[in-house]
């Protein structure tokens, strides 16, 4: 896959300045996949945002993908673009980006992981893992037996689509998921307290395996 790499912080919601000082924590602390995600913010507000991160990700070799919008992501120049089950289709979204750009896509559900591989995603965001409080609307939550019956249907299927955990995950569960079958790991909250301890610890279970 274009660009994949274990750990993906999720900005959570705050100020342009407070993102982009976690933004460069993380960055700092060896973290190289970041999904800007501010759903408040209006689209003016994330493209300047966005140039920002990417100045921010291209000093560190790092990946920058915007939630949601595609637009934004052509706008900026950002490497690419996540979309939620009721975002963009990714078809459409892949004829605006063009092909060299990385598209993710969200799933719950072995039917709309499969659906994905066929729209073609580079990564699927699959969870939620746990409860979290950084997303509306939550999908039903599949905890690690979950994930284990996705993962060995959909690798059994012979999809070799990168698959990344998502939702409420903290540094005691990388290893959990690693050993259920998936790729990476996406966070949010966990991160906003100790910023640059916590990366180092995710990133110490998930370059390990």
């Amino acid at each position: 896959m274009k660009s994949f790499e274990p750990l993906m912080l999720i900005t959570p919601a705050g100020t342009p300045e407070e993102v982009e000082q976690l933004t460069r924590t993380f960055l700092e602390a060896g973290g190289r996949w970041v999904q800007l995600r501010q759903k408040a913010m209006d689209k003016a507000g994330l493209t300047s945002l966005a140039e920002r991160l990417l100045s921010c990700c291209r000093a560190h070799s790092a990946v920058l993908l915007i939630n949601d919008d595609p637009e934004v992501a052509l706008q900026s120049g950002a490497h690419g673009v996540h979309l939620g089950q009721s975002d963009w289709p990714v078809r459409e979204a892949r004829y605006l980006l063009g092909k060299d750009k990385i598209i993710g896509g969200t799933a719950n559900t072995l039917k709309q992981m499969e659906t994905l591989v066929y729209e073609g995603v580079d990564y699927i965001g699959l969870g939620p893992f746990r409860f979290t409080s950084t997303k509306e609307r939550l999908s039903p939550l599949l905890g690690a037996d979950g994930y284990r019956a996705r993962m060995n249907a959909f690798r059994a299927a012979g999809y070799a689509t990168p698959v990344v955990a998502i939702g409420g995950i903290v540094p005691d569960d990388a290893a959990v998921l690693l050993d259920v079958g998936v790729d990476g790991i996406a966070v949010s909250g966990a991160l906003l307290d100790d910023t640059a301890g916590q990366t180092r610890k995710f990133l110490n279970v998930l370059t390990k395996k």
